[in-house]
C-alpha cells in the first residue's frame, strides 16, 4: 500500500528545493561563503569531491574558492528540482570562463559549458548533511584545452 505524500512533506520538500536553489545561485555562482553554515551541517560529506575537499563546512569553502578563483564568472543554470523524502536532485548546466588556476593548470581564458546532476541529503532542520554529484569532466577539460578531444571517426 503506498500513501500520498502529507502537505508537510511537501513542504519540507519544497524547502529542500529553495535551499538547494541557493545554494548554487548564491554560493556558488556568487561566492557567499557566508552562507555555508546555514545550508550545511558541520558533519557534511561531499561524496564526489576531491579527498581534501570532502569533509565538512570548511570543505565547501575551499571548493567555492577553488571554483570562484578559476572561473570567477561561473553560472550554474538549474533545468530541473525534484525531491523525495530528504533527497532533492538537481540537472543542470554549469558554464563559465577559466581566468585562475585549475587543477594546476594555468588560465586558458577559454569558456566552457557541460552538464551536471547533483543529489542532496537534508537534516530535519534541513541543512545538507551528503552530497553526490555527476559532472562531465571529460567535456569540461576537453573546452578548457586541458585535455585532447576524441579522434574523429
Amino acid at each position: 500500500m503506498t500513501t500520498s505524500p502529507t502537505t508537510q512533506d511537501t513542504d519540507i520538500v519544497e524547502r529542500n528545493k529553495r535551499t538547494m536553489r541557493r545554494i548554487y545561485e548564491e554560493i556558488i555562482d556568487r561566492g557567499r561563503t557566508d552562507l555555508i553554515d546555514k545550508h550545511f551541517t558541520p558533519g557534511l560529506v561531499n561524496h564526489t569531491a576531491p579527498e581534501a575537499l570532502r569533509n565538512g563546512t570548511g570543505a565547501i569553502v575551499g571548493l567555492v574558492s577553488m571554483l570562484r578563483t578559476a572561473f570567477p564568472d561561473c553560472r550554474t543554470e538549474i533545468e530541473e528540482l525534484t525531491g523525495a523524502g530528504d533527497v532533492v536532485v538537481m540537472r543542470n548546466w554549469y558554464s563559465g570562463t577559466h581566468l585562475g588556476p585549475f587543477l594546476g593548470n594555468a588560465p586558458t581564458g577559454r569558456t566552457f559549458r557541460f552538464r551536471q546532476m547533483h543529489w542532496m541529503r537534508f537534516d530535519a532542520d534541513g541543512r545538507v548533511t551528503d552530497h553526490w554529484g555527476v559532472r562531465d569532466d571529460v567535456s569540461h577539460l576537453q573546452q578548457l584545452g586541458l585535455i585532447d578531444e576524441p579522434p574523429a571517426g
